[in-house]
């Protein structure tokens, strides 16, 4: 396993452990995947997560967007990262229902001094484009702190930072 899906699965289960609301709506997510610039996970829709009409809650795709693009800022070596400043979804038809898998990708568009833009694409079992998500989160205060990392180009290997990763 490498050093960023490593560390971005740590991430994410700091999340969990905070109890809030990604551990609250989205506890079966997995990071399946982790480079520089580019996470992968999926989750499994539970009864909880659907609407009125049965499928997925569009406020949950919301919700993944957020969680998604902050695991994309992760993946080079923010351990905070950073709040939402702008945060969209465009649905393009139901994502399923109970039982039913959804598979993310997040992309690190642009990370600047201030600014970090996060793109999510979900996906459904057959391969079809449900949703995509855009997100900016402000990640000014967290550059410095004491947990980031810096990664190797390919992820692998920890270049500096926590040597434990």
């Amino acid at each position: 396993m490498s050093a960023c899906l490593r560390y971005t699965r740590r991430v994410w289960e700091s999340l969990l452990r905070n109890q809030g609301h990604d551990a609250q709506c989205i506890p079966s997510l997995v990071v399946t995947r982790a480079v520089p610039g580019t996470v992968e996970a999926s989750i499994r829709i539970e009864k909880y997560n659907l609407n009125r009409a049965q499928s997925l809650h569009g406020g949950l795709i919301l919700s993944l967007t957020d969680t998604i693009g902050s695991l994309a800022v992760a993946t080079k070596g923010q351990y905070m990262t950073g709040v939402s400043t702008d945060i969209s979804a465009t649905f393009l038809k139901p994502a399923g229902t109970t039982g039913d898998t959804i598979f993310m990708k997040g992309t690190l568009d642009s990370m600047g001094k201030t600014l970090a833009y996060t793109r999510v694409e979900f996906t459904n079992a057959s391969g079809k484009l449900v949703a995509f998500g855009h997100h900016t989160k402000f990640i000014g205060a967290t550059l410095n702190h004491e947990k980031n990392v810096t990664f190797s180009a390919d992820g692998e290997s920890v270049l500096s930072g926590d040597e434990n990763v």
